[in-house]
């Protein structure tokens, strides 16, 4: 007797989720062509650290390797405007690592692994065809709010990560590879600017008080391709559709200030590995496999979403971040149990 050929996946997105989906289950031996409508290296806003990914999620997904050399950071400095507001020690080390080298790390792994992967390539996302996993990265939402990213050289940071909170901003900096920082934030939007993609960043964090840090961007030499900016981003659940399997920011995303966005986009494909591998090897039909990952990935980021979401408004409006700075002068803020709470 012979064994039933696997049966192939799909996937619409190259992004964390979708890249490391694909190369564990080539690895697994499943066929896999994965979508991608644009290519890399390429630069994306993101605050390119990593916090929260266990060794167990490394391990299943095969990372070890693409993650070897990436910077490890534990002390980090909050700045409310321009002042010093916390310091403290993460309880594991952060992986920072830039998504211009880690998605063609990944992408690079895959093929070698003999997946197939189409670039510059956009597929009909109303067609949902067995075996077809998405991972296309945030929805389009309506929202105020506006991230922006650039890599600086040389920039002498206060601590291993700084955190900065202004006026309806939060601005985070790290180490990553080749002496390079990233710089990456989150604005509420301002009409009646006139900006380039140059300007932008330094204008919003100028008009979010936060002049101090404006002007040490503004002593350093940037790396004018790595200039980014994404709007409509929207920090919502959507409503889940029970004939599709998502994954990654196409699930859901997370406020950036907690620092692990990133590991939910490795989570999230290891949450639907196994239900693939069990779909593919034909134990298991289509629908039992939506909703084995639907509810592996609701019992896993749950509790991380309600409170990051509950957070959110203390973090980037004026007045929760006065509440903020009291507490913390009080020494109220229970920082390693917030940390727990959303990783």
């Amino acid at each position: 007797m012979t064994a039933s050929p696997l049966k192939p996946v799909q996937i619409i997105g190259g992004g964390i989720a979708g890249l490391s989906l694909g190369l564990a289950l080539r690895r697994a031996g499943v066929s896999v062509t994965l979508i991608e409508a644009g290519d890399y290296p390429r630069h994306r806003v993101c605050g390119e650290f990593i916090t929260g990914l266990d060794t167990g999620t490394i391990d299943r997904l095969g990372l070890a390797p693409i993650l070897a050399d990436a910077q490890h950071h534990r002390e980090v400095s909050w700045f409310l405007r321009d002042r010093l507001l916390r310091r403290q020690m993460l309880p594991d080390p952060a992986l920072a690592l830039s998504r211009h080298v880690l998605d063609q790390r990944l992408a690079n792994a895959f093929v070698s692994a003999g997946g197939e992967l189409r670039t510059h390539t956009r597929a009909d996302l109303e067609q949902t065809p067995d075996g077809r996993v998405f991972a296309t990265g945030r929805r389009p939402a309506r929202s105020d709010w506006i991230g922006l990213k650039c890599h600086a050289y040389g920039l002498a940071l206060k601590s291993e990560l700084e955190f900065h909170l202004g006026d309806n901003a939060y601005v985070g900096l790290c180490v990553v590879e080749e002496d390079r920082v990233n710089v990456s934030g989150l604005f509420r939007q301002r009409p009646g600017f006139g900006l380039t993609r140059e300007t932008a960043l330094l204008t919003y964090l100028r008009a979010s008080g936060l002049a101090d840090l404006a002007h040490r961007l503004s002593e350093v030499e940037i790396d004018p391709a790595s200039f980014s900016a994404v709007a409509g981003l929207g920090f919502s659940k959507p409503t889940a559709r029970a004939d599709r399997l998502v994954i990654g920011d196409t699930f859901a995303m997370i406020p950036p200030f907690t620092g692990n966005g990133m590991a939910m986009a490795f989570q999230s494909a290891e949450c639907a590995l196994d239900p693939l591998l069990a779909w593919s090897r034909g134990e298991a039909d289509w629908l039992v496999t939506l909703r084995k990952v639907n509810d592996r990935l609701r019992r896993r980021f749950r509790r991380r979403l309600a409170s990051a979401k509950t957070l959110h408004p203390f973090l980037f409006n004026p007045q929760g971040q006065r509440w903020l700075a009291v507490v913390n002068r009080a020494g109220l803020l229970p920082m390693r149990a917030l940390y727990n709470v959303l990783h």
